[in-house]
């Protein structure tokens, strides 16, 4: 059978790979459509499982608020490269992501890998089919979803760093603020109850210990024990970090100002905690060219 240019051009709209790779497809089945979409469906699934040990510390964050202002999501996708990250599917699939979290019931990754996406894929088969398209290894590594009646913010710093916000009340302005902050000050905690004891009591030690040393009196060194805490906890929660835009008052002040509160806050960094290995780029590239 003869294989047209038309039914190339349809087999690419429909499996999203490339010119030659649909030819070739069609070509072995003698032109049927439906099984070589098939056939590359089981390829591409193989490729996935292959390239599933690599290494996928880039990528990017999606960040998304219902319009009602109740529900905020946030999901950080992996890849191998800021060049695939960047691209326009690995983008859409970030957003498509995002957006039908929104509306799901999706409570943890087992259940996110098999939510459906609009293009009526889970996002576990999205995922396999890009890595068959893009030729990287493609993660979904962890999400975030706050439901409340309190106001909701985000704010990303590129594709890079990504916060979501849930306030006591709307507050649109401040929330972003907050977001904005979070990205860039990167506290640990909210305020001082939400840091554990155990903390607290080890950075004691460790500046009674300091304190000792001066010589100095006994009421003097727990006076400086406790400012040495003070501070300490001023710099790791949110509410005790001074403002990035106005360092006179704290976030807590700035939040007192205003009426209102930060209930929580989750901040998502592309690449934190995943060990990078030594990349070798001539075999990286003899890789591709191998198709490996």
């Amino acid at each position: 059978m003869s294989i047209t240019a038309a039914m190339v051009k349809e087999l690419r709209e429909r499996t999203g790979s490339g010119m030659m790779e649909c030819k070739k497809a069609l070509v072995e089945t003698n032109g049927d459509m439906e099984t070589a979409i098939e056939n590359m469906r089981k390829s591409g699934l193989a490729k996935a499982d292959k390239k599933s040990g690599r290494t996928a510390a880039e990528g990017s964050i999606g960040a998304k608020v219902s319009d009602d202002g109740k529900t905020a999501v946030m999901v950080d996708v992996n890849c191998e490269t800021d060049f695939v990250a960047k691209g326009e599917d690995f983008v859409g699939f970030i957003n498509d992501i995002a957006t039908t979290l929104l509306s799901s019931e999706v409570e943890n990754n087992d259940q996110l890998q098999a939510m459906t996406l609009s293009s009526g894929e889970t996002v576990d088969e999205k995922r396999r089919a890009l890595i068959a398209k893009l030729g990287e290894n493609i993660t979904v590594r962890r999400f975030t979803k706050f439901v409340s009646d309190g106001g909701k913010a985000f704010y990303l710093h590129g594709s890079k760093i990504g916060v979501i916000v849930d306030l006591a009340k709307e507050d649109g302005e401040l929330g972003k603020d907050v977001a904005m902050h979070i990205a860039a000050s990167n506290p640990e905690y909210l305020n001082e109850e939400a840091v554990p004891g155990e903390a607290v009591e080890k950075e004691k030690e460790i500046f009674s210990a300091q304190a000792l040393e001066s010589g100095k009196p006994a009421e003097i060194v727990e006076k400086m024990i406790t400012g040495r805490i003070k501070k300490f906890l001023g710099e790791i929660t949110l509410v005790g970090q001074p403002f990035i835009k106005d360092d006179k008052m704290s976030v807590g002040q700035l939040l007192k100002s205003k009426g209102n509160d930060v209930i929580r806050f989750t901040r998502f960094e592309v690449g934190e905690g995943i060990e990078k290995k030594e990349e070798n780029f001539a075999e990286e590239v003899m890789a591709q060219v191998r198709g490996e």
